[in-house]
C-alpha cells in the first residue's frame, strides 16, 4: 500500500457549510490525469488510497519516459549538487500495487469532451483512445523561446534546439549542462530572473566563466527596486557572475556543425560560450484545453474549486491553471482578478491536496447518502521570491517601490537600510498598521527569515525595525530553534512540530523525514533548516 500523508493544507479539510459540488464523484469512476510533474504526482499520491479501496480508477499520462521528479531541482542536478534519486517524487511500484495505472512516454494528441475520450500516442507512434469520467489537467508550462537569429521560435521546436542551447527544463537538459560544467566551459545565461541567476551562480561556483544578459536596467527587475538591483548586481559580480544589463540579444552564433559558440548583442558585442541557458520565462501549456473549447487566458481558466467546465468534469491545477472566479456572490475570492500560474511548487501542491480531498469527501458522502462539503481553497499570501544560492542570500515579496521620504501604501511608510561594502540591504514597505506590503532582504539571512514570517502571517513590524538588522550582527545571539508551530518548509506546509514528531517516530535522517513529512521535497530552500532540526532533535532522542 502506498503511504498516504494527511494533507498539510488547511483548505483541504471538510467543513460544514462550504459550497458543495453539483456533480459529485461516484464510486468506480475513471479519473485520468494528464501530465506527470510534481503537482500531478502529489494529487495521485493523495488519492492513491481511494484506488486501493476500489473507490476510483486513476490513470496518469506522462509525456516523459521518466516517472515524476522534482523539476525545481533540475538546475541543482545539472551542476552535481543533487543526486537523481533525491529528485524522485513517486514510487512506480507502490503506485502499481495500489492499482494506479501510469502511462509513461505517452502524449495526449486530442481531448474530446463530448465523448469523454483522449487520443493518445506512445513513443513508438502507436495511437489509441482512453475514456475518462473526470479529467485533471496538470500539463504545466513550457519555456518561452526568444525570437533570435539562429533559433526556431516555434514552441514545438524546443526539443530541436541547437546543440549547446537549453532552457534547463528536464533531465536531458541537465545532462547536456553537466557535460559543459564538468569541463568548466563558458556559460551565457539569457534572462536575469531568479531562475536564470540561480543557474548562473551554480555554474560560477562550479568554476565556469558566466555572463548573464538581461534586458532590464538591473537583474530581477520585476521583483527589486533600483537600489536592491544594483547591490544584487554587485553581489553577483563578487560571486563570479558578470551581468550585462540593459542589453538586447540579436543572434545565436553557431559553428559549422550547428553548435552554439556565442551570443551576439544589438550593440555589436559578442559573448563567446559553449552553453546558452534560455531563462526568459515560461508559458502555461493550454493547447490541449484550447483544442477542446475550454476557456484559456494566461492559463486554463478555472474557478476557485479548480473546475474548468460547467459540467464539473474537467479540472486544472498547477502551472497550467489560472484561477478566475466569475461568481459575484463568491465569499472566497470577491473582486479578484485572475490569479495566473505562480510558477512555484507550493501553491500547486496545495491545489493537488485540495482536489484529492474534495474527491474523497464526495465519495464518502455518496456512500453515506449525504452531501459533500469541503472548505474552500483560498489563495494564501503572495509567496516570496527567494534566490537559492550559496554565494548570495536574497528574499523579496510584494510591493517594493517607493522611497523613505514618500508615503507607503494606505498612509504607511518605507524603511530602507544599505551597506554597500558588506553587500547587505533591507527595505520594508509598510502599511499604516505596520504590516508589510512588501520587502527586500539581501545579504541578511536571519533578517530575511524573520521578515518573511512577518509578511506571511500579516504580523506588524516592530516599532524599531533596527531590531531586525541586529539579527545578522556580529554580536547577535545564536539563532533560536523554531517554535513548534513555525513553518519550516513553505512548499509542503510542514511545521517544526511535524518534523520533531517524525524524528520521535524513528525518522532519524533527512531522507527519512522527507519521506515521512514531505519537508524539503519542494524548492530545496529549507533543506539546511530541516537537516539542522533533525540532527538537533535526533541527538536528544533516547536510543
Amino acid at each position: 500500500m502506498i503511504p498516504v500523508h494527511p494533507s498539510t493544507a488547511a483548505s483541504a479539510r471538510p467543513r460544514r457549510g462550504a459550497r458543495s459540488a453539483a456533480a459529485p464523484l461516484r464510486a468506480g469512476e475513471h479519473v485520468v490525469v494528464v501530465g506527470y510533474g510534481p503537482v500531478a504526482a502529489r494529487f495521485v499520491e493523495d488519492a492513491a488510497d481511494l484506488v486501493a479501496e476500489g473507490a476510483l480508477r486513476i490513470t496518469v499520462v506522462g509525456a516523459e519516459a521518466e516517472p515524476a521528479y522534482n523539476r525545481v531541482l533540475v538546475g541543482e542536478h545539472a551542476v552535481g549538487r543533487t543526486a537523481r534519486d533525491a529528485m524522485a517524487l513517486s514510487d512506480p511500484s507502490a503506485l502499481a500495487a495500489a492499482g494506479v495505472e501510469v502511462l509513461l512516454g505517452t502524449t495526449v494528441v486530442r481531448l474530446d469532451r463530448a465523448r469523454r475520450v483522449l487520443s493518445l500516442r506512445d513513443g513508438a507512434g502507436a495511437e489509441r483512445e482512453l475514456a475518462w469520467d473526470r479529467l485533471v489537467l496538470a500539463t504545466g508550462a513550457r519555456p518561452n523561446l526568444p525570437v533570435l537569429r539562429g533559433l526556431n521560435p516555434d514552441p514545438a521546436a524546443y526539443s530541436h534546439l541547437p546543440a549547446g542551447v537549453t532552457a534547463l527544463r528536464d533531465l536531458a537538459d541537465a545532462a547536456a549542462v553537466r557535460a559543459v560544467v564538468a569541463r568548466r566551459g563558458r556559460v551565457v545565461v539569457l534572462g536575469g530572473g531568479v531562475l536564470g541567476l540561480e543557474a548562473a551562480l551554480a555554474a560560477a561556483e562550479a568554476g565556469c566563466p558566466v555572463h548573464v544578459v538581461h534586458h532590464g536596467p538591473w537583474p530581477m527587475t520585476r521583483s527589486l527596486d533600483a537600489a536592491g538591483g544594483a547591490l544584487l548586481e554587485r553581489a553577483l559580480a563578487g560571486a563570479g557572475v558578470e551581468v550585462v544589463s540593459s542589453a538586447q540579444a540579436r543572434e545565436v552564433l553557431l559553428d559549422d556543425a550547428g553548435a552554439f559558440t556565442g551570443l551576439a548583442l544589438e550593440d555589436g558585442r559578442t559573448l563567446p560560450g559553449e552553453l546558452l541557458l534560455l531563462s526568459v520565462g515560461v508559458r502555461a501549456r493550454t493547447e490541449l484545453a484550447e483544442g477542446a473549447g475550454l476557456r484559456t487566458a494566461r492559463g486554463v481558466l478555472v474557478d476557485h474549486e479548480l473546475q474548468a467546465d460547467v459540467e464539473q468534469r474537467v479540472f486544472a491545477l498547477g502551472d497550467c491553471a489560472e484561477v478566475l472566479c466569475r461568481d459575484p456572490s463568491c465569499t472566497v475570492c470577491p473582486g479578484r482578478a485572475g490569479a495566473g500560474p505562480s510558477g512555484l511548487i507550493g501553491p500547486g501542491w496545495r491545489q493537488a491536496e485540495w482536489l484529492a480531498a474534495r474527491f474523497r469527501a464526495e465519495l464518502r458522502a455518496v456512500a453515506g447518502g449525504g452531501t459533500a462539503v469541503v472548505e474552500p481553497l483560498v489563495q494564501g499570501p503572495e509567496p516570496a521570491v527567494r534566490l537559492k544560492a550559496r554565494a548570495v542570500e536574497l528574499a523579496c515579496a510584494g510591493t517594493v517601490s517607493g522611497e523613505p521620504w514618500q508615503a507607503g501604501p494606505d498612509g504607511g511608510s518605507v524603511v530602507q537600510w544599505a551597506d554597500g561594502g558588506a553587500g547587505s540591504y533591507l527595505k520594508l514597505v509598510l502599511r499604516a498598521d505596520r504590516t508589510l506590503a512588501g520587502y527586500v532582504a539581501l545579504g541578511l539571512p536571519r533578517a530575511a527569515a524573520e521578515v518573511g514570517l512577518l509578511h506571511e502571517r500579516g504580523t506588524p513590524v516592530p516599532a524599531d525595525p533596527g531590531m531586525l538588522l541586529r539579527l545578522d550582527g556580529v554580536d547577535a545571539p545564536a539563532p533560536a530553534a523554531p517554535g513548534p508551530e513555525a513553518t519550516v518548509c513553505s512548499c509542503a506546509g510542514v511545521s517544526a512540530a511535524r518534523i520533531v514528531r517524525a524524528v520521535d517516530d524513528g525518522a532519524d535522517s533527512l531522507d527519512a523525514v522527507r519521506r515521512t513529512t514531505r519537508a524539503a521535497t519542494g524548492c530545496g530552500g529549507c533543506t539546511d533548516r530541516v537537516r539542522r532540526l533533525v540532527e538537533e532533535h535526533a541527538a536528544r532522542v533516547p536510543a
